[in-house]
């Protein structure tokens, strides 16, 4: 059915650089647009397979680049707004659509008349009678690559079960997002006596008390669970009691109840391991190595296990190294996972005369924001950020900012999406509205958004040092996405394997401590003055501290995702019920139980992997971070932040994106293969 030309998607968006109109779109627009868009995607490319000319890069590459602008805007409109603002109606649509997604792509990728008018464009290509340019070659090998692991040369049959195995995947991840945003939410702290919140500062208990009055209680405060295992306000609450229930609670989501994920998970976790065998791998995790730089499952085991045994020594070194200052809070009682985070911050501020609550009014938001995040984009890169008031996102608290060059021409734009609210997803995350490309001749328009806590009007939101971290992480992503330089949509910005995709992302947090950045953005919110020199010389020579605990939280969640799936299908669990235990046993085998430091995600709660996105390919962080230290020692000893730096970055890594082999364009940039004795070093780690 043709889709309704009032529909704001039937056209192109007439807002600066095509950004959708927030203001007239309704939530009943977008699965009809979406629908619509994935109908006229496939008569377009069915018309790329029946054309009777020679194939060419005009009418197959450019004409396939050229199909889906519908489905495009609407799915990229979608896809943005419900994860961060959702509701009923937006997380029906979820439901509905995602078996449907899951179709269209079995649609074109097991289309064998499709596939055949590519493959006759690659003999073509061989035969010297097409000679396309290196992006448009590219493309042609990575689109082949992604009809044969898609199942193009199964038999009838085996497709026929694929496309079952597809739908049923996809139905089970939407749900499995939902349960846990719910769960999540759902597991929220009441605190009724005031008294247990000693160590929260007063901005954070009056908005502790502002989102219970949201959520209908009377009197109390709402301490809101976050994605991961650990929690902010585990870090200084002094009442052990809370400390314990927030834990608890944390940990404890989806493990039962209204919103238990088990069954979830068993299912899917089955289902990728026999399509998997379909495909001719051995297990669902060797599927996923072999498309990204890691190549086999192999390479990805060796690389976690390698570093598990001296991570988890650590730990337990930090552990011994808290004991007395644990021993002074409580003589008797054994240390428990819930005491982790408060003991730490305590050593750290004898350690390091250094407490995380004395930081925070000299990291206020805006200042981090403008003369920090935005200051190092302006010193790498020379662009500018001019603040749009007059274009709206899909929340009253979304930002808009148009992102220049130094002569002023047009870059794209960037979408900020700062605070929380009950309708948004944990975490942080980036995402593209719009895809540079010079095809259709379109500029990037990239959002970023975390889940700060919003202050109550008028005072100032002000961020731990982890969330300076955050902004500058995902910034990183925007990066990758605004100053991308390609042809093709699919090959913009962060299109790049899912183990490369992080590392632009990490080598933005460097800056952070760049003495000259660091200088402009830590002052103080109320006063003016800078932060101390001594603080500063201090918060940078504590980096090492408790990496033993960062990289064993991390490892047990990226090996826990390994061995859901690289087990045997008949290895795996058939109930609910055999959840825990598969995980306490896998974490086991690697060394990775360790009762004090949880994994950053359980099972029941890892959206990465089962909400999907990052399935079997949670490791790409630490990957990504090989290449990350790699290059954050390679800029230092070149000079650090310089515009020559910069553009030596930009131009040979991230303008490319994935328009060429990944691994190829950090070769270009770097001159060399990585060396993993950087990030070894920048961990504290001897292996």
């Amino acid at each position: 059915m043709p889709l309704d030309p009032t529909n704001p998607f039937a056209t192109a968006s007439t807002l600066p650089f095509e950004l959708p109109d927030y203001e007239v779109i309704r939530d009943e627009h977008y699965q009809p647009a979406i629908e619509a868009g994935m109908a006229e995607q496939l008569a377009e490319l069915a018309a790329i397979a029946a054309d009777p000319e020679p194939p060419t890069v005009a009418n197959v590459i450019e004409a396939w680049e050229s199909s889906g602008q519908l489905f495009t805007r609407a799915l990229n409109a979608f896809y943005t707004k419900q994860p961060a603002d959702t509701n009923d109606v937006l997380d029906g649509i979820d439901a509905a659509i995602a078996p449907q997604l899951a179709a269209h792509g079995d649609a074109i990728f097991l289309n064998r008349d499709l596939y055949d008018r590519l493959a006759s464009l690659a003999v073509r290509v061989e035969a010297g009678e097409v000679q396309p340019d290196p992006q448009s070659a590219y493309w042609l090998e990575r689109r082949l690559l992604d009809f044969e692991r898609s199942g193009v040369n199964l038999p009838e049959e085996d497709q026929a079960r694929l496309r079952k195995l597809n739908h049923r995947i996809a139905e089970l991840q939407s749900a499995f997002g939902r349960e846990a945003l719910a769960g999540m939410n759902a597991g929220a702290v009441l605190v009724t006596d005031a008294t247990e919140l000693d160590g929260l500062s007063q901005a954070e208990i009056d908005g502790a008390r502002e989102r219970a009055a949201e959520t209908g209680h009377a009197e109390g405060w709402l301490l809101e669970l976050e994605n991961t295992s650990a929690q902010r306000p585990l870090d200084v609450l002094r009442n052990r009691s809370l400390r314990e229930r927030i834990h608890r609670a944390s940990i404890g989501r989806g493990l039962g109840g209204e919103h238990d994920t088990r069954a979830i998970i068993v299912e899917l976790a089955r289902l990728r391991a026999e399509r998997a065998a379909l495909l001719g791998f051995t297990n669902h995790a060797a599927y996923v190595a072999a498309d990204g730089c890691a190549r086999t499952g192999k390479a990805v085991w060796d690389l976690l296990t390698r570093l598990a045994p001296a991570a988890v020594a650590n730990a337990r070194a930090e552990a011994l190294d808290m004991e007395p200052v644990w021993r002074r809070i409580e003589p008797e009682a054994p240390m428990a996972a819930w005491d982790w985070q408060y003991v730490s911050e305590q050593l750290r501020t004898e350690r390091y005369s250094l407490d995380a609550t004395v930081l925070r009014p000299y990291l206020e938001l805006e200042r981090v924001l403008r003369d920090g995040v935005f200051a190092a984009a302006r010193g790498l890169y020379g662009i500018e950020f001019a603040e749009r008031s007059d274009l709206a996102g899909y929340n009253p608290e979304v930002r808009v900012f148009d992102v220049l060059e130094a002569d002023g021409s047009r870059i794209g734009l960037f979408v900020a999406d700062f605070y929380t609210r009950p309708g948004k997803q944990g975490g942080a995350w980036m995402n593209n509205l719009v895809d540079q490309n010079h095809l259709l001749g379109q500029l990037p328009v990239v959002t970023n958004n975390s889940n700060l806590v919003k202050p109550p009007a008028g005072q100032p939101t002000l961020m731990t040092w982890d969330d300076v971290i955050t902004l500058f992480h995902e910034f990183g992503h925007a990066l990758h996405g605004l100053l991308s330089d390609t042809r093709y949509r699919s090959q913009s910005g962060t299109e790049t394997p899912r183990d490369f995709v992080e590392y632009p992302s990490q080598v933005n947090e460097m800056w952070a401590l760049d003495p000259g950045i660091l200088r402009g953005y830590a002052v103080h919110h109320e006063t003016g003055e800078p932060m101390p020199a001594e603080w500063v010389e201090t918060l940078r020579g504590s980096t090492l501290f408790q990496q033993g605990f960062k990289t064993t939280e991390y490892l047990a969640a990226a090996l826990l995702d390994q061995v859901w799936h690289s087990t045997p299908l008949e290895e795996l669990p058939t109930d609910p019920e055999q959840v825990e235990e598969f995980e306490h046993q896998a974490l086991a085998k690697v060394g990775l139980d360790y009762e004090l430091v949880p994994p950053r995600y359980r099972s029941a709660y890892f959206r990465h992997i089962f909400e999907g996105g990052y399935d079997a390919g949670y490791y790409a962080y630490m990957w990504s971070e090989v290449l990350d230290a790699d290059t954050a020692a390679f800029i230092t000893a070149n000079g650090g932040m310089t515009r020559e730096n910069g553009e030596r970055y930009r131009r040979r890594l991230l303008a490319r994106g994935g328009s060429v082999d990944a691994m190829d364009s950090f070769r270009d940039y770097r001159g060399q293969d990585p060396d993993i004795r950087h990030l070894l070093e920048r961990r504290g780690l001897k292996v």
